[in-house]
């Protein structure tokens, strides 16, 4: 579950030590003039370190231990954490990556609090521990900016279909952690490490909030009964207005609660509601049923293991969100398309369900079809379409779908005996959809190339777009306003308009159109999103993800916990 691989290692020595040091020039690392006591003992160590099968100090063991090697030869064995005050630094910064949602344990914090105390009390320490406390200080500060570089799980043993690239390290990574050890920079270090996207900065900040939620008692919980809404009088509104009070729902005069003989919903109330209904993927009808009480009574803990989950997802991607690109959330079932950085355009989405996921990965649009044929795919045809067929062939000819053989000739529907077909025995046939408003791609599709048959499109079943949870296709992504969408990621207006498109649409004849430059598309996967105004968007864990992720997270680093890949 962990970045331990060669080759992450490799990256993980180089990657953490490149961090830029916020556009300071880095100068070569400064080099003792002779040899010293403490420069023949941090030797020694570096010896076990290349050459023993482990090396612990203070019970804790040394994970970058090549690395660790590699930078004191190249410093040819200077000690680093001497200088009064440099050891606090790091402690500080280390302390600091629990607003990242990472566990300051995790970077050897009690064994380097340890040597702080005992340098505090005055303690004059041996060489080999000095040497021993550079091993440790190092490794920790190399471990740490890298989990905040890249993340601390390794998402390819969640998903075989991640193909997300890792962040790359700068040059003279080597020098440069030197330059930023030597002027002090071991907060700034870290700070650089970080993702530099404003939503991993706002994800600290609620991270924070929601912590002290918790210290201070949580949000009070709802208890069972019948739906409230406007107008009515309820005892339970008063726990209501707390708990929305708690989490800035309800703010301003609205915050003053009703007499305690008259708990009456009323419209600040109903208003409040809605604002938290918006937030949680919810119908914002500002009435509080079964459903809405639920997402009231997800207790704050649950909230904070969301947001750090979520936080270690942006370690992992948020390099790759730049410049101009289409972003599918398939837990918020949303997709957007952005210009800038920024998200100019959006729209209602249906992923895949349960048992069908929609993949995450990223790719490239590369071309628009209107008017598209749909060939059905082998999962489909075998899970959904025999069934069907065996009993009822007349299905396809009332759902315009043609049978053709490999010859490429049309085969009569009733001629076929679809009972002899089945999963370990597929029919020789190609069944594909003639394009028209009842195509179950709709009327236009938006391709980017993968091995997954995965694509955006336009749909028929409209009536689904309403639903709070919209988890019904069979892995593809139905777009509610996907003729928008093939409108700016063809990036052609005058050529290429909702009246152009129309037009094309009405000759009722398939068109393939390229782009000119093809539009990235990710595909990702957030159940907690900070948004600009200081709230934070929350989504059901649909396809069960969040958890896997949080046990890995939680989990000792050194004593990586197997888990199942998804």
């Amino acid at each position: 579950m962990f970045r331990l691989s060669a080759a992450a290692v490799v990256a993980c020595g180089l990657l953490c030590a490149a961090l830029p040091v916020h556009g300071q020039a880095t100068s070569p690392m400064t080099v003792p003039a002779a040899t010293t006591a403490l420069n023949e003992a941090i030797r020694e160590r570096v010896d076990l370190l290349r050459y023993g099968s482990s090396y612990d100090v203070r019970g804790n063991r040394i994970v970058l231990g090549d690395f660790v090697a590699q930078y004191y030869e190249t410093q040819r064995f200077q000690p680093d954490w001497t200088a009064p005050g440099r050891l606090d630094l790091l402690l500080a910064a280390i302390n600091d990556v629990r607003a990242d949602g990472l566990n300051p344990e995790d970077y050897h914090l009690a064994a380097l609090q340890s040597y702080r105390d005992d340098l505090r009390r005055g303690r004059k320490l041996a060489l080999t521990e000095q040497a021993d406390l550079e091993l440790l200080a190092m490794d920790a500060m190399m471990l740490a900016t890298y989990h905040l570089y890249a993340g601390k799980v390794n998402p390819d043993t969640l998903s075989s279909k991640w193909n997300f690239t890792t962040r790359q390290p700068a040059p003279n990574p080597l020098e440069r952690l030197g330059a930023a050890i030597d002027a002090g920079r071991i907060r700034e270090t870290f700070d650089a490490a970080r993702p530099q996207h404003v939503w991993y900065q706002r994800g600290r900040e609620r991270l924070k909030e929601y912590r002290e939620i918790e210290a201070a008692g949580g949000w009070p919980q709802i208890p069972d009964g019948p739906t409230m809404k406007l107008g009515g009088t309820d005892p339970r509104v008063a726990a209501l207005r707390q708990r929305l009070r708690v989490t800035h729902d309800l703010e301003g005069a609205a915050m003053a609660a009703p007499s305690a003989a008259a708990p009456v919903f009323d419209e600040s109330l109903e208003a409040a509601v809605k604002r938290f209904q918006e937030r949680h993927g919810l119908t914002a009808d500002g009435a509080v049923g079964a459903g809405t009480r639920a997402a009231l009574n997800v207790p704050v803990s649950a909230r904070i293991d969301q947001i750090r989950v979520n936080l270690e997802r942006g370690r992992w991607v948020l390099h790759e969100i730049h410049g101009r690109f289409v972003l599918v959330d398939v837990a918020g079932f949303r997709v957007s398309y952005f210009e800038n950085d920024e998200p100019v355009w959006t729209s209602k989405v249906i992923v895949g369900r349960p048992y069908r996921e929609t993949p995450i990965f990223k790719s490239l649009i590369t071309y628009v079809v209107f008017n598209p044929t749909w060939t059905i795919p082998p999962t489909i045809l075998v899970k959904d379409k025999l069934p069907i067929l065996k009993h009822d062939p007349g299905y396809l000819t009332r759902n315009n779908i043609r049978v053709i053989d490999s010859s490429g000739r049309e085969v009569d529907p009733q001629s076929v005996n679809w009972a002899r077909y089945s999963a370990g025995n597929l029919p020789p046939y190609q069944l594909r959809q003639d394009p028209g408003e009842d195509n179950a791609l709709g009327l236009v599709k938006i391709m980017f190339p993968n091995p997954y048959m995965v694509y955006l499109h336009d749909t028929p079943t409209k009536s689904l777009f309403d639903k709070d949870q919209r988890t019904f296709s069979s892995g593809c992504i139905r777009v509610e306003k996907a003729f928008e969408l093939a409108e700016r990621v063809l990036g052609d207006p005058e050529k290429w308009n909702q009246s152009t498109m129309a037009a094309v649409v009405a000759s009722k004849k398939m068109q393939t159109v390229y782009l000119a430059q093809p539009v990235p598309v990710l595909l990702l996967y957030w159940t907690a999103q900070p948004r600009a105004d200081g709230q934070v968007i929350f989504r059901n864990d649909v396809y069960g993800r969040d958890a896997l992720t949080l046990a890995a997270l939680n989990s000792s680093f050194r004593i990586p916990t197997a888990l199942p890949a998804r």
